[in-house]
């Protein structure tokens, strides 16, 4: 699939010549990761392609290398890294669950990610972050990257973590993150909370870009959407990266506004972070 960025100029301050040796993309079995999986190998001349054992599929394409691994064993993690300049974090559990589960593959893992970055002299990483670190801002609220983060269940913590692991390890070793608070990455937007929150395949692709190649970001954040109508955040924080989406989610407006409509006292319409603010706990009673 053609990426609809691929023609377009580089803006604001990347270098197009700029190329990695060898990038690392973990959690490439998962939504983001498998689509995306093809198009970053125009990042580097050798793509480390990495997930659980056994959940990868498909052939290595030349530039590929398939690296199974778990997150949470720090030895593999530590080997993962190696000989990479750059690495593209989508790695983890992606939806609420119990804490043990994202301890391991959230928490331990991205602190097992960090500590190999630093150990193998990796300087550029790329954390899929979520909007779930500030989900229980309401949907009439707009926001931007400094505000106070309100996690809307283990999930969104464990991106919170995640984000404060990026700061330390910038501060203290000089790592620099791009960390993107991904709204809803899909092909189309499903529902009304998808009309504010969706991000395009190619808009993804572009803030990717950019994140990995633009030079002094230190530790940005920046909330991944497209240019939607409407939205509840504000990425004025991030502007370093000069990212202007190109989508938007009003083409899927009537076919989203024919279902219908959740009641206004539904969290789905009221939060942010929508179900997750009410997912769990997961422990009987």
């Amino acid at each position: 699939m053609e990426s609809q960025t691929d023609a377009l100029p580089l803006q604001g301050t990347l270098e197009p010549e700029l190329r990695f040796d060898r990038l690392l993309l973990t959690g490439a079995a998962g939504g983001i990761g498998k689509a995306i999986r093809h198009r970053v190998a125009e990042f580097a001349e050798h793509v480390r392609v990495s997930d659980l054992p056994g959940v990868l599929s498909g052939d290595a394409a030349p530039h590929e290398e398939i690296a199974p691994c778990d997150l949470a064993d720090r030895q593999a993690v530590d080997a993962l890294a190696a000989d990479c300049d750059a690495i593209v974090h989508l790695g983890g559990v992606s939806v609420e669950r119990p804490f043990e589960e994202i301890l391991e593959a959230n928490i331990k893992g991205v602190f097992n990610l960090y500590e190999a970055a630093r150990l193998n002299g990796v300087k550029r990483i790329v954390f899929a972050s979520s909007n779930h670190v500030t989900g229980f801002y309401r949907q009439d609220e707009r926001i931007d990257a400094s505000a106070r983060k309100r996690p809307d269940g283990y999930y969104g913590l464990s991106k919170s973590f995640g984000e404060d692991m990026a700061q330390l390890y910038f501060d203290r070793y000089g790592i620099e993150t791009v960390s993107i608070r991904i709204g809803s990455v899909f092909p189309e937007a499903k529902d009304r909370r998808m009309m504010a929150s969706w991000m395009s395949y190619d808009d993804f692709h572009d803030l990717l870009r950019r994140a990995l190649f633009t030079p002094g970001v230190g530790h940005t954040i920046v909330f991944g959407m497209s240019a939607n109508a409407h939205t509840w955040w504000d990425n004025r924080d991030a502007s370093v990266l000069g990212f202007e989406p190109r989508d938007s989610s009003e083409r899927f407006r009537d076919k989203v506004e024919a279902t219908p409509a959740p009641a206004p006292t539904d969290p789905v319409a009221v939060y942010q972070g929508g179900v997750f603010t009410v997912t769990g706990p997961f422990d009987s009673v």
